[in-house]
């Protein structure tokens, strides 16, 4: 290998490490993620536009990895991700497919719940 090979492949093994998660926490922000997709007919709302489920997700995933190793926890995940616009400070909302609205912070701290109901 080339010394600029090793050079980036350290980089990379080394910005991996230290934005690892708890596997367990890891596991409870993929939960909140997954229950996005699972949502039929739902649309997520965001400065005022609607997107679907899948640009949904993408956009939150883009701030998971923005944050890296500030968010360590499925509950900084929600604050810090999937509460609001961190450009106009609106909450992000869920339109469901019967027409009633939620913030997503409500929303996946349900989801949260549910999930550690579940694994307990």
């Amino acid at each position: 290998m080339r010394k600029i090979d090793i050079f980036i492949l350290s980089l990379v093994l080394t910005t991996t490490a230290v934005f690892a998660r708890d596997a367990r926490e890891q596991a409870r922000i993929d939960f909140l993620m997954d229950s996005l997709g699972q949502l039929k007919g739902a649309t997520f709302i965001r400065n005022g536009r609607e997107y679907d489920a899948a640009a949904a997700r993408s956009h939150l995933q883009d701030k998971l990895n923005y944050g890296g190793e500030k968010i360590q926890t499925a509950e900084q995940f929600i604050k810090y991700c999937a509460t609001e616009s961190s450009i106009s400070h609106k909450p992000y909302q869920i339109r469901f497919a019967d027409g009633h609205t939620v913030n997503t912070a409500d929303y996946f701290s349900a989801k949260l719940r549910e999930f550690d109901q579940a694994k307990h």
